[in-house]
């Protein structure tokens, strides 16, 4: 049971690695799991703030890191690696990453996102990572009929930092 729970963990932190290692090689043109081209809008045109509170989503920290202690010293910051399970109808609510950039991976299932920065869904599917930058405040949900997972990369504000999501 630890091997297979240890095996688990491993191969997400590595698939967490490799969406990393990708968005770090820079996107030039709309892909898969982004705002569609010609959907663009200015922060606040695309979709407007939800009011829905968490639903049917587990959000387990995996591993953190205190950025104090790391060669960018950076003080009341830590990077965090989270394993989110979405159940169907499940939302993840609407929150924003102007101070907290993430890159997030679908490991499983597929998931809808509404974007501030977007006039329309953005549909996100197994095997995509998608970038949560400045700029962008949006919520998401489990349209489909499967349990979603995926892992969220994120740097946050160790102290009183009210983003979990």
């Amino acid at each position: 049971m630890t091997h297979t729970i240890t095996r688990s963990v491993l191969q997400m932190c590595a698939a967490a690695a490799v969406a990393a290692a990708a968005m770090s090689l820079g996107v030039t043109s709309a892909s898969a799991g982004e705002c569609p081209a010609g959907q663009v809008v200015a922060d606040g045109q695309g979709a407007k703030m939800n009011p829905a509170k968490p639903k049917d989503v587990t959000d387990t920290v995996l591993k953190r890191i205190d950025l104090v202690n790391e060669p960018v010293m950076l003080k009341d910051h830590a990077l965090r690696l989270r394993r989110l399970v979405i159940k169907p109808g499940g939302i993840v609510p609407w929150h924003s990453h102007t101070d907290r950039p993430a890159i997030i991976y679908i490991i499983s299932g597929s998931i809808t996102e509404y974007r501030s920065t977007c006039a329309t869904p953005i549909a996100h599917k197994a095997g995509e990572a998608t970038p949560e930058i400045k700029g962008i405040s949006h919520w998401w949900k489990n349209t489909g009929k499967k349990t979603v997972v995926l892992l969220s990369a994120d740097l946050f504000h160790d102290k009183d930092d009210p983003h979990t999501m």
